[in-house]
């Protein structure tokens, strides 16, 4: 029973508990919201969000947060592009995706962590840079006529399920794992926890926090892959505004933007929260200039939920801190 009440109070019960309600009330509306191949589809629409969720996750944690995602994605998805649409080869292609996530990510980092500025404002930056290298790179062109096998990727199912969603699901699984059982995973969370305690327990900050920032966009170039093989052609604003998505998604999935707290678990159910949203308005036929308004709000609440988490959880600690010391005292007293 005590296993049951403590995985009710985690943040990813609750998230998921979201994710079943939301599913069963438009599903009242619309039945059709709850067929296979609808869910099926939500999974498949949610991959990009996923992988750039689990990044944004590692950067959250640690107390910092990357604006730059979604511009790393376009710059990525369109130099990938273009190297498939002239003939290029297709390993080619992922490894200078990846190279470009990792340098862009750690140009993040080290201008966080050496230079000292603020993560909001080098990311900010970082995506606005990157919005106009894409531009001059591409020539202001969408990048079209990406090869079929590159695109046929995403469609690959194995046992009626997408290939693609079970490499994802695997992958986020594995990332968990290393983030909340190994020691050094764990390092993420004790810099955002407490990171002037990280220092003096020998962790090296600045090198992780660097390589959070290095993983996000990796992710993100990752994700830029995924979005080239799904829709097929890469636009001169591909990735735009997908930063607010991905946070949100984040901070809904039990991340706190305080660092320290959260899973690539619940940044993965979040992810596909933000996504089914935007489904079910279809559904239940609300208009779609809706979307950005219901979105926005639900970014609202959701850091405003976080703040007040943070505020309980900050004034429990203080509460048993000083019972502890209190009843410190009296046993000191006592023997006396």
């Amino acid at each position: 029973m005590s296993r049951l009440k403590w995985v009710t109070k985690q943040r990813e019960f609750r998230t998921f508990l979201f994710l079943v309600i939301l599913f069963v009330v438009v599903g009242l509306v619309n039945s059709d919201f709850l067929s296979v191949g609808n869910l099926h589809n939500s999974l498949k629409s949610s991959l990009l969000y996923i992988v750039l969720a689990v990044g944004m996750t590692f950067v959250l944690l640690t107390r910092n947060i990357d604006i730059s995602v979604g511009g790393v994605l376009g710059l990525s998805a369109a130099v990938s592009g273009m190297i498939l649409r002239d003939g290029g080869s297709m390993i080619v292609a992922i490894v200078v995706a990846i190279l470009i996530g990792a340098v862009i990510g750690l140009i993040n980092g080290l201008g966080v962590t050496r230079l000292r500025i603020s993560s909001f404002i080098m990311t900010l930056g970082m995506l606005e840079i990157t919005r106009v290298v894409q531009v001059i790179y591409t020539d202001g062109q969408w990048i079209e006529n990406l090869p079929a096998g590159f695109k046929k990727i995403s469609q690959m199912n194995i046992l009626g399920i997408n290939l693609l969603s079970i490499l994802v699901i695997a992958a986020v699984i594995l990332v968990h794992l290393y983030l909340t059982k190994s020691r050094k995973g764990r390092y993420f969370a004790a810099i955002g926890d407490n990171e002037d305690g990280a220092v003096l327990l020998g962790i090296p900050v600045k090198r992780y926090v660097t390589y959070s920032f290095v993983v996000s966009g990796v992710c993100s170039a990752l994700a830029g892959l995924i979005f080239a093989s799904q829709i097929g052609f890469i636009s001169t604003t591909a990735g735009s505004g997908i930063e607010m998505t991905v946070i949100a998604a984040a901070v809904l999935g039990g991340v706190s933007l305080n660092g320290g707290v959260g899973t690539v678990v619940g940044a993965t159910i979040g992810a596909v929260i933000m996504i089914s949203i935007n489904s079910a308005l279809v559904f239940m036929k609300v208009p779609a200039f809706w979307n950005a308004a219901i979105s926005g709000s639900l970014l609202i609440m959701i850091v405003v939920t976080d703040v007040l988490l943070a505020r309980k959880s900050s004034k429990q600690a203080k509460k048993e801190r000083l019972s502890a010391r209190v009843l410190q005292e009296g046993v000191e007293v006592h023997a006396k």
